[in-house]
């Protein structure tokens, strides 16, 4: 994340310890760590958090065009039973009444 190299560290901890004094430096070193680690689980949660709503939106769309798949398949079915019963009843024989039967 920061590119700090050895003379910069070392320059810094200098000026620290000039101005926090040799008795104070610890203590402010671990607060400062202890806010740093603080820092890190926040971010790591806000990452966590993204990625699951992420996550949770892909799978939404998966859901839709699933079930937008679902009712097409549906249509298709429909459709290919709607052309069988067409061809059914074009092939079944269709009788005529005859004019010799009629009842008189």
């Amino acid at each position: 994340m920061f590119d700090v190299g050895f003379s910069e560290l070392l320059m810094t901890t200098l000026v620290a310890l000039i101005v926090i004094g040799p008795q104070k430096l610890p203590k402010a070193a671990r607060m400062a760590g202890l806010w740093v680690g603080r820092i890190n689980r926040t971010v790591s949660a806000i990452k966590s958090e993204i990625s699951q709503e992420l996550h949770a939106e892909e799978m939404r769309q998966l859901m839709q065009e699933n079930s937008i798949a679902q009712d097409v398949q549906q249509l298709v079915d429909q459709t290919n039973q709607a052309v069988l019963e067409a061809e059914q009843a074009l092939k079944a024989p269709t009788t005529e009444p005859d004019a010799n039967d009629t009842v008189a």
